[in-house]
Formats: structure tokens, C-alpha cells, sequence
């Protein structure tokens, strides 16, 4: 009789395809690296100065200098569900003259008349694009109770590979992400939102391009667009960005004694 030789394989129970949501988690893991990893999730400002542009149906309609300065907040242990930890000043003009200013629940519109409470409507949708966001995602929320990531697989987005990733949360909120399957930096997102009066369903397309090291092997887009039912709306080109800048804690406060002006109506 012959003998002969066999190779063992494993058991059935013991083999382990890779789930889409590990998948999806270890996507998500690779892109915060290539962002800069620990670097990426401990910085804690922000500051931007570009040009920004508006538009209307494809058309330019507004043009100015801004300066975007960005403060991240402490996150409390353990993570809460849909954690909103921002305030954000932005600052149009080559004079600086007028400002936005968000805080966690308000929001100011400030020229040389005063500050104007914006209406609530506004504050409502910068929580909800805050909230929305993939980077504030990667920096303020991983790690939250009910965040899941599902990966899609490989498509091709504006001729480059890209891997598709559904991010939700227990609000219901949704998110698709595309990574580049090269660098694994993030090259879109989409998500959609319900007008509060038509409830017309929109969608809202965000594409990031021309990363650059920002300080401390952090990775940052300089060009943001965004568009809404496929229509441009909006243009963030900068160029400087910096991060855990010195910055005042009046920054993020209004003026001592300015005027109060009364409320935006929604």
C-alpha cells in the first residue's frame, strides 16, 4: 500500500469570511491612520482662512474672505449618543466686519449694528450637518453607543476606486462615505434631509480634494464643496489651516456690552 500524504484543513466552524460590518470597521479605522490617528482625534481647534463661495442654481452669487475658527469641546465617559461638542466662528470680510458665531445652542449673526440670535431653524440644521459630518464623526464620535459602519465594497466615484461605507447611529441618522482605496482618505459623503415645511427629501453631497499635512502628520482637505439636489451650493477653498492654535476662550463669546438685537425669525 502507498502511503500517501494530506494537508489538514480547518474545520467549517473554525473558517471566518469577513462581515461587512467588519469591514466597514476596519475601513473606518485605516482612514482615521491615514488622517493622522492619534494626532487627528487629540486635536483640539482649528483655524481656516480661504476664499468661500456661494452659489445659486450653478451660478456664483457671493464671494468673500473667511476666516473659519473651530473649537472641539470634551467629550464625557462613556461617549453619549450623539455627541454635539463644537462651537465654530466664521468671519467674512478683508475688514472682518461681520461674523457667525455657533455655540451649542445658539447662534449669533454679528456686524457693527450688534449680535442678531439667528433663528432657531438654522442652529437646528448646523447641529444636524454638524452631526452629519464625517470628520466631526471621526473626532467627536467614535465610539458612541449604537455607531455602526457597514461597508458597501468597491465602486467607481469621478474615475478612482473608492470603498462605500454606510455609517448610522440610534437617531436614525445615515451617511454614506466614500474612501479612496489608495490613500483611504475620505473623497465624499451624501446623506439626505427633510425640508421642515415642503418635507421634500434632499440630498446632500459633500466632496473633499487637495489634503495636505496641517501640522503633526494631520491630514486635512483644502477644497470643500457641497452641493444639494446636485446643484452646487457652496465652496470652501483655503488656503491655510492650522491647528491647536492659542486660542482665547473670548473668541467663542460675543463682545462685552454689545447690543442685543432681536431675534431672526424662522
Amino acid at each position: 500500500m502507498t502511503r500517501r500524504s494530506f494537508v489538514c484543513l480547518a474545520p467549517a466552524p473554525f473558517l471566518h469570511a469577513e462581515s461587512s460590518q467588519d469591514r466597514g470597521r476596519k475601513l473606518i479605522d485605516d482612514t482615521v491612520e491615514a488622517l493622522g490617528g492619534g494626532a487627528f482625534r487629540a486635536m483640539n481647534n482649528r483655524f481656516a482662512t480661504g476664499r468661500a463661495y456661494s452659489f445659486y442654481r450653478e451660478q456664483m452669487s457671493g464671494l468673500s474672505i473667511a476666516r473659519i475658527y473651530t473649537q472641539y469641546l470634551s467629550r464625557p465617559e462613556p461617549a453619549p449618543v450623539a455627541f454635539f461638542g463644537i462651537r465654530e466662528k466664521q468671519v467674512f470680510g478683508k475688514k472682518q466686519e461681520s461674523s457667525v458665531l455657533f455655540r451649542e445652542d445658539q447662534g449669533f449673526d454679528v456686524t457693527f449694528r450688534g449680535a442678531r440670535p439667528v433663528a432657531d431653524a438654522l442652529v437646528a440644521r448646523f447641529k444636524d450637518s454638524t452631526l452629519h459630518d464625517f470628520f466631526y464623526l471621526l473626532r467627536q464620535r467614535l465610539g458612541e453607543p449604537g455607531l455602526g459602519f457597514e461597508s458597501r465594497g468597491l465602486e467607481v466615484l469621478e474615475n478612482q476606486q473608492v470603498e462605500a461605507v454606510d455609517v448610522f447611529d440610534t437617531d436614525q441618522r445615515n451617511i454614506t462615505v466614500y474612501l479612496s482605496r489608495s490613500t483611504h482618505l475620505p473623497v465624499s459623503q451624501k446623506f439626505y434631509r427633510r425640508e421642515p415645511i415642503t418635507r421634500d427629501r434632499l440630498e446632500e453631497v459633500t466632496r473633499w480634494s487637495k489634503y495636505r499635512d496641517i501640522g503633526g502628520g494631520v491630514m486635512w482637505p483644502l477644497d470643500v464643496q457641497r452641493e444639494r439636489d446636485t446643484e452646487k451650493v457652496f465652496e470652501l477653498y483655503a488656503e491655510t489651516v492650522t491647528i491647536n492654535n492659542n486660542f482665547s476662550e473670548s473668541l467663542f463669546a460675543l463682545p462685552s456690552g454689545i447690543k442685543i438685537l432681536k431675534k431672526e425669525s424662522s
